[in-house]
């Protein structure tokens, strides 16, 4: 019985982690998006660099490839600048970003990982919705789910039991 509950959690944090990805896949698209429009001289790859760049900030994951630091390090004013905009340049992804931020940090307890800078980051920069609930994993995954169809990303329907959205936010 203890086996099946391990891997049913574990199946819920790979469903959640997959769930946040949505999350950043999106906000990596707006992002391009609005960049592609502030400078519409720009080189496609650069604008994509700055946007996933922008996306590994919001959600503390750096690319540790050495072009990658490399990149990070020289538009670094720049990113700063975006993520500043960020609460007031995609309001309608707040909530989304917030509850991503929060899943993840979750995830990462249940893993034994201490994220939660990630969340203090989101703060300072103003895009963190520091009122709105910690979302159960049930209603995080319809949340992103509807998301996701908004923009063209299909995510499989992963089963969430009762149990589970108790588990992992206790």
């Amino acid at each position: 019985m203890k086996t099946e509950t391990m891997s049913r959690n574990s199946q819920l944090l790979a469903a959640l982690r997959e769930a946040v990805g949505v999350v950043q896949m999106v906000l990596f698209k707006e992002i391009r998006a609005r960049i592609a429009k502030k400078k519409p001289d720009a080189e496609a790859s650069s604008i994509s660099g700055l946007a996933g760049a922008i996306t590994n900030e919001v959600f503390g994951t750096q690319n540790p490839g050495d072009k990658f630091v490399r990149f990070r390090a020289e538009n670094l004013g720049e990113i700063e600048q975006e993520l500043l905009a960020l609460k007031d340049e995609l309001p309608e992804l707040r909530a989304e970003i917030t509850d991503a931020l929060r899943i993840q940090t979750l995830c990462d307890h249940q893993e034994g990982n201490d994220s939660s800078q990630t969340l203090v980051r989101a703060k300072e920069f103003g895009f963190l919705i520091e009122d709105r609930d910690v979302p159960l994993p049930s209603s995080f995954m319809m949340l992103v789910r509807s998301l996701g169809e908004r923009h063209d990303i299909i995510i499989a329907p992963a089963q969430i039991h009762p149990a589970q959205d108790e588990t992992m936010v206790h």
